[in-house]
């Protein structure tokens, strides 16, 4: 099994990285999450890995931290879920912003990764219950974000081009019962 791979990238095609390791190109299918935080091409980086072995190929895949691969790994285990599916969500959205759509039961925001319909959003939600909690930032988004109570200011500053994870994180600290003006106001105060 190949579980990490430091080498030169040699390639940048998404989602395809090939890596130089002591003379030997390894190409691995990366999320998107992963493949902006790449160096530039000539650079070293390291990736971990996850091997999936089919009837017609051998495919490895590339992560950014261990908690997007233990992330890919839980998905794959859902029924409905491919290799390819899982790489899909990932570059959707962060592991951590996946645990908190699965925590919330954010059908909407699961179904916002391609070729992911509501049958498989509700298994995902209904298998991964729970699951994701152990992994990296997602931990505290299980108990902090579950209950949704800013969600309003949370899409408010989502409509206002902000991503998930900088709404969310600005609201973190924003009381439950605090009125959307005065949360976005606070919210915004909070990401200077």
């Amino acid at each position: 099994m190949i579980g990490r791979l430091r080498g030169i990238v040699l390639e940048k095609n998404p989602p395809v990285v090939v890596l130089d390791v002591h003379g030997v190109g390894y190409e691995a299918q990366v999320s998107m999450q992963t493949f902006y935080t790449l160096p530039a091409v000539g650079e070293e980086t390291a990736l971990y890995t996850q091997l999936v072995v089919r009837d017609d190929a051998h495919l490895l895949f590339g992560f950014g931290s261990r908690e997007e691969r233990e992330t890919f790994r839980a998905l794959v285990k859902v029924s409905g879920i491919g290799a390819k599916s899982a790489l899909g969500i990932l570059s959707t959205l962060a592991s951590d912003e996946l645990a908190a759509a699965i925590a919330a039961e954010d059908i909407k925001r699961l179904t916002a990764a391609p070729g992911i319909g509501k049958k498989t959003a509700e298994r995902m939600v209904l298998e991964l219950r729970g699951k994701l909690a152990g992994s990296g930032n997602a931990a505290g988004l299980f108990t902090a974000e579950t209950a949704g109570s800013n969600e309003d200011i949370i899409n408010t500053l989502l409509a206002l081009g902000y991503t998930d994870k900088e709404a969310r994180t600005a609201c973190k600290n924003i009381p439950a019962d605090t009125d959307i003006s005065e949360g976005v106001r606070l919210a915004l105060k909070n990401m200077l």
